[in-house]
């Protein structure tokens, strides 16, 4: 196996990277549905479900760009 080398890096559990993308979808949702309560007095429930997933799938794309690459 050898030694380490200064740019080694443990890999991470499955867990972990799941956790961690589902948290950014969250996020990105929520972000997505309090921003049609900010324009829209009353929105409709079709309006603020399509903006929440339209955050989240903006939340995944941001972060599979800005990520580690592996």
């Amino acid at each position: 196996m050898g030694a380490l080398t200064e740019n080694h890096r443990c890999p991470r559990g499955r867990f972990s990277r799941v956790t961690d993308a589902l948290s950014t979808v969250a996020v990105g949702s929520v972000i997505g549905g309090l921003v049609v309560f900010a324009i829209e007095d009353r929105p409709a429930g079709a309006l603020v479900l399509a903006s929440a997933a339209l955050g989240a799938v903006l939340a995944s794309a941001v972060r599979q760009a800005i990520g580690p690459k592996v």
